[in-house]
C-alpha cells in the first residue's frame, strides 16, 4: 500500500472514532469555567456575587455592543478616544457612592479593557469595591444575564 492509501486509511478510521465518540458522548461542552482558586486578586466568578447584593455593572466594551446587549442598568466606560471619558468618569462616580461592588466585564476572559477600566474606578476613590468578572459578556450570557439572551440549556 502506498503512501496515499495508507493516509486515506488512517484517515478513514479517525473520523469514524470522532463520529462515533460524537454520537455516544455528544458534543463538547463549551461552558465556560470558573475556578475562584485560579482567580487574581481584583476577579471574581459570577457565582462569587451574592444574591441582594448591590453592584453596579460597568461594561468596558464599544458603545455599540453594550446597547446591543449589556447588563440592564449598565454604565458604560471603554477605553475608546473617540467617547469622552469624563463624562464616562461623571456617571459612574454619581452611582457608585450608593453600591457595595463595582463590576467591570468586556468582551470575554482574554480582555485586559475591564482590567484597566477598574483601576480608573480605584483612582476615584469612591469606597466601593471593584472587581473584574472572570469571562466578562461570555459569563454574563451564558448565564442569562444580558439583554436579548436566555441561558443555555
Amino acid at each position: 500500500m502506498n503512501v496515499w492509501g495508507q493516509l486515506a486509511v488512517i484517515s478513514i478510521i479517525a473520523l469514524a472514532a470522532a463520529g462515533g465518540t460524537w454520537w455516544i458522548k455528544g458534543p463538547p461542552a463549551r461552558v465556560l469555567a470558573c475556578d475562584p482558586a485560579t482567580l487574581k486578586p481584583d476577579e471574581l466568578c459570577l457565582d462569587q456575587i451574592a444574591a441582594g447584593t448591590d453592584v453596579l455593572w460597568v461594561d468596558a466594551r464599544p458603545r455599540s455592543e453594550w446597547e446591543k446587549n449589556g447588563v440592564e442598568g449598565s454604565v458604560l466606560w471603554n477605553l475608546d478616544p473617540a467617547e469622552d471619558a469624563q463624562a464616562f468618569e461623571a456617571e459612574v462616580a454619581v452611582r457608585v457612592a450608593v453600591v457595595s461592588q463595582v463590576i467591570v466585564y468586556c468582551g470575554d476572559e482574554n480582555c485586559g479593557v475591564s482590567r484597566q477600566v477598574a483601576g480608573r474606578i480605584r483612582a476615584l476613590g469612591m469606597g466601593a469595591g471593584v472587581f473584574v468578572l472572570h469571562g466578562g459578556w461570555r459569563a454574563l450570557s451564558e448565564a442569562g444575564r444580558v439583554r436579548n439572551s436566555s441561558p443555555d440549556p
